[in-house]
């Protein structure tokens, strides 16, 4: 089955599959028999265009873009683009950057925030261009792309899980922090033997609360429409971040602070699991790599004006102000508290435990309020990849455009299913080190530099193609080297698997 697609000026189409340039107006592809699976009904192609015919009614795959949340509106800017990228890309886990230089020390863990950060920028720009690769084609999701550069089989098994849980257990994991943090919160305004202290909330109640304000922010339709909250996400998150390092800076050192490393963790299978976990929570500092495609798709493009140009803009100075926040993090929370930071929560844990008598409740009620909001925040641009393959679903199946009842159902349900995970495995975040190895490491620091000679072909044993094969490699390694050190890990000091315990 061929495809016939008129390429102009100001034409854009979303298709399944790679798009090689030819000299002629009009693009001609083949679309292998088992790709169609992917659409119920059958798929048949003109010199018009292609349709979906099931149900009685005939759908453009144009068409069918138009109606999913993704895709639903192309109106973005590279406003929309920074906000997006900021909310996404700032999160709790960089909370946890000191803890990384406590077990690298200051050289290797200035030296290896340094790389990570270069690195996961390369692979956006890949990413970036791999966006839409031939002029009227675009691949606006992850999984897409995926298939393109991999095939129908390999392109499936190597990013549904990581994108399923980029945005599935990123939503869990933001529930578990933000219904914590509420509770927080709460007893920094409650203190005890106050009044309202004996009206504080169990911890189920608490997930309960913040998933429900979640899914009430996450009845707007579409990605393009969210930009302000994720401007709301972005501010709050720039502000805890720098309001955490300023502080901490200015009240100065605890007593008996130290920045060497024990002599027990630097020898052995111990030395060893602990410098990649070090290594694994810088990596996966870095996070929103499953959204880049997703970002861009808002985007309007055509020849004369390519989406990567106004995309990299944004992504140039939204990863200035990620690194402005990053590494005064990682730097002064290691200043700041040495070898004395917890494991566990990281800077702000250490801020609370040593600051929290000489620090006004306002002060640090703003900062868990601020990581609220940014929790909430980010819950709706890491879910809509979620929403936007249900809402696909439904699409396809009926060859009509999802109704706001169907779609308010199908938010309700993804969000009480969350809300139950979160319940039923509040110790996910002792897991993330893990499923992290599994999943992030590779869709962040790996797969696009594989896409880029599979799409793109650059010359073999060329730059392009010799330093995207040596990254790509290099990153499947570092997945394997996190996995063994995290599972060491869990077996050396055990899981607290409080089932339905929150």
């Amino acid at each position: 089955m061929g495809e016939v697609v008129p390429i102009g000026d100001d034409s854009t189409q979303e298709l399944p599959l790679y798009l090689p340039p030819t000299p002629s107006p009009l693009q001609i592809i083949t679309i292998k028999s088992s790709s169609i699976r992917e659409m119920p009904g059958v798929i048949t192609c003109n010199s018009n265009g292609c349709t979906s015919q099931g149900s009685g009614q005939d759908i453009t795959l144009r068409e069918l873009e138009s109606w999913l949340p993704i895709t639903e509106s192309r109106n973005g800017s590279t406003f929309s683009v920074m906000f997006h990228l900021l909310c996404s890309g700032i999160g709790f886990q960089a909370l946890l950057l000191p803890v990384a230089f406590a077990a690298l020390g200051w050289a290797w863990g200035i030296i290896c925030l340094s790389i990570a950060f270069m690195w996961q920028l390369y692979t956006i720009w890949l990413l970036v261009n791999l966006h839409e690769p031939v002029p009227g084609t675009r691949y606006s999701r992850f999984v897409r792309l995926s298939i393109v550069a991999f095939g129908q089989k390999l392109g499936k098994l190597l990013a549904i899980f990581p994108v399923m849980y980029l945005s599935g257990g990123s939503c869990v994991l933001l529930i578990i922090t933000g219904g914590v943090t509420m509770e927080q919160l709460f007893k920094i305004i409650c203190e005890e033997g106050t009044i309202c202290e004996s009206m504080s909330l169990t911890g189920i109640k608490w997930f309960l609360l913040f998933t429900c304000i979640a899914l009430i922010i996450g009845q707007l339709p579409n990605l393009n429409s969210i930009a302000r909250v994720s401007l709301t996400g972005a501010i709050t998150a720039i502000g805890y971040c720098t309001m955490i390092w300023a502080l901490s800076i200015s009240k100065g050192r605890p007593n008996g602070v130290s920045y060497s490393i024990p002599d027990a963790a630097k020898t052995g299978m111990a030395g060893f699991s602990n410098i990649l976990n070090a290594i694994g929570i810088i990596m996966l500092a870095f996070r929103g790599h499953n959204l880049i495609l997703e970002i861009q798709g808002t985007l309007p493009s055509n020849s004369k004006h390519p989406s990567r140009k106004s995309m990299w803009r944004g992504v140039m100075v939204s990863y200035i102000i990620i690194a402005m926040c990053l590494f005064p993090l990682a730097i002064v929370g290691f200043w700041a508290y040495g070898n004395k930071i917890p494991a566990n929560g990281g800077i702000l844990t250490a801020f609370s435990q040593f600051h929290r008598h000489d620090t006004s409740k306002f002060v640090i009620g703003l900062i868990y309020l601020w990581l609220i909001i940014s929790c909430l925040s980010s819950y709706q641009i890491y879910a809509m990849p979620a929403f936007d393959n249900l809402e696909f679903i439904y699409a396809t199946s009926k060859n009509r455009r999802c109704p706001g009842w169907v779609r308010t159902g199908l938010r309700l349900f993804f969000g009480g299913l969350t809300f139950f995970i979160a319940v039923a495995f509040p110790f996910l975040g002792s897991l993330a080190p893990l499923i992290g190895g599994m999943a992030v490491v590779p869709l962040t620091f790996a797969y696009p530099c594989f896409m880029w000679i599979s799409i793109k072909r650059p010359r073999a044993n060329g730059a392009m193609w010799s330093l995207n094969l040596g990254l790509g490699c290099f990153g499947i390694v570092l997945s394997i080297l996190l996995i063994v050190a995290a599972a060491w890990n869990l077996a050396e000091k055990g899981l607290n698997a409080n089932f339905f315990r929150p």
